[in-house]
């Protein structure tokens, strides 16, 4: 019977790479996201390989995270990764002028949103007493950079709670994987800057950013590492990145 991953933010970046590498390595997938649309798009892509159903709900909202999983059909709550990778940056700015709504999103969504989702279905993974978690922090959560102080304590609670999970749950059998990413191009900067194009384009420029699919491609790793080995923390950085805000670009 092949595994089955319930992935958080399906619907763009690393959540959307990860659903399609899992889709050829024969994983079935359980898509969440906000956008019914998005999901629909990425189910399609992945349908012929794999078993698909999707669940529409915003991580940020505990009532709508329960209910959703808790709604899903017996054959799919034998959940065997869980992907917590929804998540997001608003606003770069110091804590004095930082926007309170923004830090809100932030923690909401970074934070309760991935214990929420936990919440769910780490009680699914210790009836069968297996299971494997992959969080996605980030190299924010590692290195804190002036401006981002509530973006990066987000990811700094990421880590914390991963290495939470691992000392409850290794005895269990539920092996729990961090990943922390550096500058990826995806969404991120869009969101951050209120969909400043121009201002988030200029993020990626003058170096070779990684991409979704790099980090998809670690997950996939991390998850088919023989059932000895568990990868508990990797870092991924761009090969002219060495460190959160430490970027060498050419001049263009």
């Amino acid at each position: 019977m092949s595994r089955i991953a319930l992935i958080t933010g399906a619907t763009s970046g690393i959540g959307k790479a990860t659903a399609e590498v899992f889709a050829k390595s024969g994983i079935d997938l359980i898509l969440c996201g906000r956008r019914q649309e998005k999901l629909d798009e990425v189910s399609g892509t992945v349908s012929s390989q794999v078993r698909v159903t999707t669940l529409v709900f915003d991580v940020r909202d505990k009532g709508a995270v329960l209910a959703m999983i808790g709604s899903l059909p017996d054959e799919w709550k034998n959940i065997d990764i869980l992907i917590n990778n929804a998540g997001n940056a608003h606003g770069l700015g110091s804590l004095d002028e930082g926007d309170m709504e923004d830090w809100d999103a932030m923690i909401d969504g970074n934070v309760k949103g991935l214990l929420y989702v936990s919440k769910a279905v780490i009680p699914l993974m210790l009836e069968r007493a297996k299971g494997h978690i992959v969080n996605i922090s980030s190299i924010a959560g590692k290195q804190t950079y002036a401006n981002g102080t509530v973006y990066c304590a987000s990811k700094a609670a990421v880590e914390a709670v991963s290495e939470g999970m691992r000392l409850e749950l290794t005895q269990h059998g539920i092996k729990v994987t961090n990943v922390a990413p550096g500058a990826v191009e995806t969404e991120f900067s869009l969101v951050r800057f209120k969909g400043d194009e121009s201002r988030a384009e200029k993020v990626y420029q003058g170096f070779d950013p990684l991409q979704a699919a790099d980090i998809a491609d670690a997950i996939l790793y991390a998850v088919n590492a023989p059932a000895r080995v568990t990868i508990a923390d990797l870092t991924i950085l761009a090969s002219a990145q060495s460190a959160a805000t430490v970027i060498y670009k050419k001049q263009v």
